[in-house]
């Protein structure tokens, strides 16, 4: 063999191992530029998954503060209009041209007289005095009181007293006609 033929088959061998190895390296360039891309994919994906959740969750969130706002403001209203309710029972049961006020405080000093048994005071309020002292002259009529109308009848030692103002009666049916009231209003 030659001197010649020898580097020409250092050379080949050469050549052939430098195109093994590029092919070699193009081949795991190409790998890992497929597994980068295929995980990109993945975290893209994955990314995407949880971005549409969390826009999903805050619409969501969205949806139900306005809702909850909606019927705060709906409970507001109503509490408004039911406050009205009371205030203008109020005004009516406090006007002294109140029709049938003459009746209602005759049906209370009825009332008062099942309720007492010894000797009683009558404590008026001042716009139903002068009715009140015509229509309960077996009381001793005492100061007056505060109030919308009606009385409060006291016990002469003050042992015992009965509240038939019209702001407690009020008061009362109030209380028990809730309900009914409100069903009235709002259905």
């Amino acid at each position: 063999m030659t001197l010649e033929q020898l580097a020409k088959d250092i050379s080949a061998s050469a050549e052939a191992e430098a195109k093994a190895t590029i092919k070699a390296a193009k081949d795991e360039a190409k790998a890992i530029v497929d597994e980068a891309k295929s995980r990109a994919a993945s975290i893209e994906g994955d990314a995407s998954t949880k971005a549409s959740k969390e826009a999903d969750q805050i619409a969501r969130e969205m949806v139900a503060s306005a809702r909850q706002a909606n019927q705060k403001e709906i409970l507001v209203a109503r509490r408004a209009e039911l406050d009205a309710t009371l205030e203008s029972a109020r005004a009516q049961l406090g006007d002294a041209s109140l029709a049938g006020r003459a009746s209602l405080l005759k049906s209370l000093v009825k009332k008062a007289g099942s309720l007492s048994k010894a000797k009683m005071v009558m404590r008026p309020t001042k716009i139903d005095r002068s009715a009140l002292a015509d229509s309960a002259k077996s009381y001793t009529m005492g100061d007056d009181v505060d109030g919308l109308g009606g009385f409060i009848l006291e016990a002469e030692d003050g042992t015992l007293s009965f509240d038939l103002r019209f702001d407690t009666l009020l008061e009362e049916a109030w209380v028990e006609q809730r309900a009914a009231v409100n069903e009235a209003l709002f259905g």
